[in-house]
């Protein structure tokens, strides 16, 4: 029997036509056998929750065996989830917050890559649905912000993400007005957002969009069209109000 895809996490879920055990196995720890479901159980009981400095000694000790990849000097928060956890890759001088949620989930995506000295605040999500996120050196992203990805989201060296920002490389056709939303097709075209940019506290990057190198966007901006490099933008649809490099307005 063919399994769902698991971009269709409900179907996936409430799938009764396999075994519970399997369900878990395919939506969380993304392959099959006893030994990977003793291996992830073991470490996330003797680790995850686990509080102060034990509890990050445990994690850096622990999750990467879980990991597809894991560098020098990484640190893992209480209650960091990880999903598909072999589609996780992280270089060296990493910090994950606390309740963060690494999803690689995907049946035949790259996952998850995260570079070098790249810090993720609390309770952020990175997470993907058949789809590929990276993160490259030197971003930071503060807390509650969440990154999704159906196909592709890249986040250019050094850029800011400030709290509750939401870059949601996918989205849903709405077309057939005799079909809910949630049944009709999930297309995506992916997100680009350059390096050493800021993007304000609260702003909203939809998909198919692309960011320009050292751009600015403005807290709880919407951004529905590509934003130019040194542009300060913001708004809902975000507009450019600005060149920073010589300060012009249009």
């Amino acid at each position: 029997m063919t399994a769902p895809r698991l971009s269709d996490v409900p179907d996936a879920l409430f799938d009764d036509r396999r075994p519970r055990i399997q369900r878990y196995m395919d939506l969380v720890i993304g392959e099959r056998g006893w030994g990977a479901l003793v291996r992830y159980e073991l470490v996330m009981l003797c680790s995850a929750w686990v509080p102060g400095a034990l509890g990050l000694l445990l994690r850096a000790k622990l999750y990467p065996l879980l990991l597809g990849a894991c560098g020098r000097n990484v640190s893992f928060g209480v209650n960091v989830t990880l999903r598909h956890p072999r589609k996780i890759r992280i270089q060296d001088d990493v910090a994950i917050d606390d309740g963060c949620v690494l999803d690689a989930k995907g049946a035949a995506n790259q996952g998850i890559q995260v570079g070098r000295r790249v810090f993720l605040g609390r309770n952020s999500i990175l997470a993907c649905k058949d789809g590929d996120i990276v993160l490259e050196d030197g971003v930071n992203v503060s807390y509650n912000c969440a990154v999704f990805s159906a196909s592709s989201v890249r986040i250019g060296a050094q850029t800011l993400l400030a709290a509750y920002c939401y870059v949601v490389g996918g989205g849903h056709d709405f077309d057939q007005l005799d079909r809910p939303v949630v049944q009709q097709g999930r297309p995506s075209k992916g997100i680009e957002i350059g390096p050493g940019g800021w993007l304000g506290a609260g702003a909203v990057i939809l998909d198919g969009v692309s960011v320009g190198h050292d751009a600015v966007i403005g807290a709880h901006a919407v951004v529905t069209q590509d934003i130019p490099p040194f542009a300060v933008a913001a708004g809902a649809p975000a507009r450019v109000v600005r060149d920073r490099q010589n300060g012009a307005r249009p």
